[in-house]
């Protein structure tokens, strides 16, 4: 998902501003790999039992921690998130590893490393042409010589103290996690798994959705109820895996006037602001239970940054079953509606008022990069 800035615990684990409720801003309150597909449950019942707003960890505790790092996710799961995100991109051998993006310039000390100077290249990924260097450059083995760094340091300079303390962990590194740590807590950790560009990467014939797939099944994640979410921004990845699992599945959906990518190589016409649409839900509900729309399809913003009258999505998608996971909620001045903003962009705005305003619209769970602060602000909603 869409990222920026954050802020150590250390200093600001949490606000302690009042909160400003929504009056106070005027706003209104089929069947293939059927040998796959023994043992799986029937309905989605098991994300209905979370609580509710759910707090999602974004990349883990990415305003404390290098993002997509297994102490991101540690530390996000001490502070109590109820499901906790991966993005999964491949290695050139095949295997599934987590980062944001298949650019790795940003996240890792890569451009440290002379031997992979000559990787450095330039590549056009769902049309965006980028210079760097990418997972699927490297083996698996090649990748675990690096170490994570924190993405944004003018905005997380906190965060830079833990550059270099971990490597990139591959996606079953992180189940064997989940599941060492479900034993011991004697409850399952929830996962909300993103596919990163899925068409790109068929065609470079490193598919994502077939060694996700496997990977669910051996760690038992592949079921109705497994405590595990799907999630991409390409609607046709989801229904591939529909076909393969039945783990549930969130379409996420980017700014109303974008595309699908799959939809631009396929041809079709919809953008987004089609797929919000009852009929386009209703086509969502088809093959996924839930949506992960970004903020602004709940509550748009003007050029100002300031908030406008509250849209139908949330009753729209109720309406045909589906859950509303949205992204995503951060502290800072600069990722806040200017009706939060309290000064100087890397500095924490009134977060505890927009998590307020956002629960209030009727989401389902949410994504943030602050799990803490959404925890106590859910908690604030709940009483």
């Amino acid at each position: 998902m869409t990222s920026d800035a954050q802020k150590s615990p250390g200093r600001r684990t949490v606000l302690g501003a009042a909160v400003l409720g929504t009056a106070a801003l005027g706003l209104p309150a089929t069947a293939a790999h059927a040998d796959e597909r023994e043992d799986r449950g029937s309905t989605h019942a098991g994300y209905r039992s979370l609580p509710v707003p759910t707090i999602i960890a974004h990349r883990g505790a990415s305003g404390y921690r290098p993002e997509h790092t297994l102490g991101s996710y540690q530390l996000a799961l001490d502070m109590g998130a109820h499901v906790i995100e991966q993005d999964l991109v491949p290695t050139r051998d095949g295997h599934l590893v987590c980062r944001h993006e298949n650019d790795i310039t940003g996240t890792t000390d890569v451009a440290d490393h002379p031997e992979f100077a000559d990787r450095r290249t330039t590549k056009t990924v769902d049309g965006t042409a980028t210079t760097g260097w990418f997972t699927e450059d490297f083996t698996l083995a090649e990748l675990k010589t690096l170490r994570a760094k924190e993405r944004l340091p003018e905005l997380r300079q906190e965060n830079t103290l833990y550059n270099g303390r971990w490597t990139v962990p591959t996606f079953e590194e992180v189940l064997r996690w989940a599941d060492e740590e479900g034993r011991r807590r004697g409850r399952p950790v929830w996962l909300h798994v993103e596919t990163k560009h899925p068409s790109y990467f068929r065609k470079l014939g490193l598919g994502l959705e077939e060694p996700l797939a496997k990977l669910l099944r051996r760690y038992g994640r592949h079921r109705a109820n497994s405590p595990v979410f799907l999630q991409s921004f390409e609607p046709s990845s989801i229904q591939r895996l529909s076909r393969l699992v039945d783990s549930p599945g969130v379409v996420l959906l980017s700014g109303a006037n974008s595309r699908p990518w799959d939809f631009v190589e396929a041809g079709d016409p919809r953008k987004v602001a089609d797929l919000v649409k009852p009929e386009g839900l209703q086509w969502i509900a088809s093959f996924a239970q839930g949506i992960g729309p970004t903020l602004d399809l709940i509550i748009p913003r003007d050029a100002n940054k300031k908030l406008l009258t509250p849209t139908t999505l949330v009753r729209d998608a109720h309406a045909q079953g589906l859950i509303l996971h949205p992204y995503t909620m951060r502290n800072e001045n600069s990722q806040l509606p200017a009706d939060f903003d309290r000064g100087a962009d890397a500095d924490y705005g009134d977060a505890f008022a927009a998590f307020k305003l956002w629960f209030e619209q009727g989401i389902d769970g949410i994504f943030t990069d602050n799990p803490d602060t959404g925890l106590l602000a859910a908690a604030d909603f709940r009483r």
